[in-house]
Order: structure tokens, then C-alpha cells, then sequence
């Protein structure tokens, strides 16, 4: 299915005539400039962290000193508007503002939740030596850098982990944890501060768990590993690089902070129309 791809006024809404078929081909034909991706909850109503997916359009534009060209609220109307147009269906929608002009564009499409089948066995993952250029800023620049990587993606492998000197940093649309007797061990430096993240180290440490923020080796012997995102919440993994993660299945901790995730969803997500 293809993408609708729209431009985003202060006064409208512009529909964009492409035949692109994913968020990141319409991304890559778009000027360069700052992204978020996120799903929909409550029958297109609702996100989880929607403040906080807005931000990393906003706070960048302030700090590289241009406008966008949409206010806040009035993005958050238009984007209202947009989700309607899958319902009953959920949404998954990435929004772009651009550096050269500030202009604000969407890319939407129905958001498929993951099977349950990945939920109770898990994915495997492989590494790429890379890292993002500026961690901490969710810019374009870096889909159009990944491309090579991206294209290794399949019914195999469901995601990259971006590593530096043998150290994983990342997902290249996720973020990385390992568990190791008991502990949570994820990077904190050279990555993306992800908005799901941020809840799952709340949870962690409301389980008890112990957090350490370090990039796990690769080789290491971890007891599970997953990954998070905006959109897929917590996806276990079962192995990297073909060697098993652990017990070679989903562990009882990834199962607890995933449910435990689910129900922070259900209680804390954000209204898009505040």
C-alpha cells in the first residue's frame, strides 16, 4: 500500500501525489531535516509521549535558530485530522520538518502491530559497523546514510544494531538492552534517546532491576536482549549475529517489562488535541 504523503500550513492541509511505498523512501525525496515516527492508540486519538515526539521537531528548529513554519497546536489539529483517515485502523505516521525552508510534512499509512508470533519467539538481529552523526538529533540525513543496511533487513533479520569498536549502540530504529544476571544494560552515550526507552527504564527500575548504562560488547553472554520503539514496543531477541541470546527464547524479564510496558500504554498515553 502506498504512502499518503502530505504538507502541513498554518492554514491546511496539502495533499503530495507519490507512488512511494514506505515512510523512508518519502522521507529520503524530501529535503533534509529533522523526523519523528510514532503510532496511534485509542482509535487515532491518542500516542504515547506525543509531547515528546513533537520536540524532537521543535527543540532542533530553536536551536539551529529558524522557525517552522506550523505552530504547535495547529500541528497537532491537522495531525488529528489525518489519523481519521484509517479509522477504525490505527495510524502510523512520521512527520518531518525541513531545514531549508521549516516546512512540515506527514507520512501515513495503517499501522501493523507486531504478530503475535515475534511477541512469543522473538526476533534475530545482525550488526553494522555505524553510528549517527549527531546522537541525540532524529535528522533525515541519517535514513538517506543507512540505506546499504536497511536493504539487509527481511523476514530474517528484523533489525541492524549500530556498533562502534565492538560496542552496540543501537537499533537503527530502535534501542538496545541487554540483561545480564538480573541487570539491564543499555548505552547511554551515541545513541538516540528514545521516547519508549525513557518509560522502559521506569519500569525497570520499578521491577527492581538494577540499570547499566554502558554499550554492551558484542559476544558478550547476555541472559535476553530486546529492542524498543515508538511504534513496535518491546520486541525480544532470540539472537545475534546467528548466535543464540541465551537460552535461545524470550526471557521472563523481557515478558514482565513488555506487559508491564502494555499497561503503561493503556494508562499514560497523551490525547494528540489536548
Amino acid at each position: 500500500m502506498n504512502i499518503l504523503a502530505f504538507k502541513i500550513t498554518q492554514t491546511g492541509i496539502q495533499p503530495i501525489q507519490t507512488q512511494v511505498k514506505t515512510l523512508d523512501e518519502m522521507t529520503r525525496g524530501l529535503p533534509q531535516g529533522f523526523y519523528t515516527t510514532f503510532s496511534t492508540l485509542s482509535g487515532g486519538t491518542k500516542v504515547l509521549g506525543f509531547h515528546a515526539h513533537l520536540k524532537r521537531l521543535y527543540v532542533p528548529a530553536l536551536v539551529q535558530g529558524f522557525e517552522p513554519s506550523v505552530d504547535e497546536p495547529t500541528l497537532r489539529t491537522r495531525i488529528a485530522e489525518l489519523t481519521k483517515i484509517n479509522m477504525p485502523r490505527e495510524s502510523r505516521v512520521r512527520l518531518i520538518l525541513t531545514k531549508n525552508d521549516g516546512a512540515v510534512y506527514v507520512g501515513i499509512q495503517p499501522f501493523e502491530p507486531l504478530s503475535k508470533q515475534i511477541c512469543e519467539n522473538g526476533v534475530k538481529v545482525i550488526n553494522a559497523e555505524l553510528a549517527r552523526q549527531a546522537p541525540r538529533v532524529k535528522d533525515t540525513g541519517f535514513i538517506s546514510s543507512s540505506v546499504e543496511q536497511r536493504k539487509q533487513l527481511s523476514r530474517d533479520v528484523f533489525e541492524v544494531l549500530l556498533t562502534k569498536d565492538g560496542k552496540i549502540l543501537e537499533g537503527m530504529t530502535s534501542n538496545f538492552y541487554a540483561i545480564k544476571r538480573k541487570t539491564l544494560i543499555t548505552a547511554h552515550d551515541g545513541i538516540l534517546l528514545g521516547v519508549t526507552r525513557r518509560v522502559i527504564l521506569g519500569l525497570a527500575r520499578g521491577q527492581g532491576m538494577p540499570i547499566e548504562y554502558r554499550s554492551p560488547k558484542l559476544g558478550e553472554e547476555f541472559d535476553e536482549a530486546f529492542l524498543t520503539s515508538s511504534s513496535r514496543g518491546v520486541v525480544p531477541i532470540v539472537s545475534i549475529d546467528n548466535q543464540p541470546v541465551g537460552q535461545g527464547g524470550v526471557g521472563k524479564w523481557t515478558q514482565m517489562l513488555s506487559k508491564a510496558y502494555q499497561a503503561y500504554v493503556e494508562e499514560r498515553s497523551e490525547k494528540i488535541i489536548e
